[in-house]
């Protein structure tokens, strides 16, 4: 199993990005999906995720109503469409899959995660 990100770049403030998510390997229906971010300095945190339950997701407090999530299965392949993006957004993105198939709750925790891929930069000018 593998994942990779991609679709970052640099954009302005207010701005509106889409980031795609591969996913190599088998039964990727039965994996929820992570997306986290890390800022220069600073920690990967937790932004959003996809339950392999089709239509659950779940989001950071700092992203709720500007950001949404979305996978398809048929494609193996998820999105985080960002929307009023900020200044404070800047970071690099990455996807992950859940360690465990078929898990009834989404996990926030990276560490419950694996297959990460490089991730792709998203800039965001104030």
């Amino acid at each position: 199993v593998q994942l990779q990100a991609s679709g970052g770049g640099l954009v302005q403030a207010g701005d509106s990005l889409t980031l795609s998510c591969a996913f190599s390997g088998r039964y990727f229906s039965s994996y929820s999906v992570g997306w986290f971010r890390q800022a220069p300095g600073k920690e990967r945190v937790f932004v959003a995720s996809s339950s392999w339950t089709t239509g659950y997701t779940y989001y950071a407090d700092s992203v709720k109503g500007r950001f949404t999530v979305s996978r398809d299965n048929a494609k193996s392949t998820a999105t985080l469409q960002m929307n009023t993006l900020k200044a404070e957004d800047t970071a690099v993105y990455y996807c992950a899959a859940d360690q465990v198939q078929w898990r009834q709750r989404i996990v926030t925790r990276s560490a419950h995660y694996n297959a990460w891929g490089q991730g792709t930069l998203v800039t965001v000018s104030s």
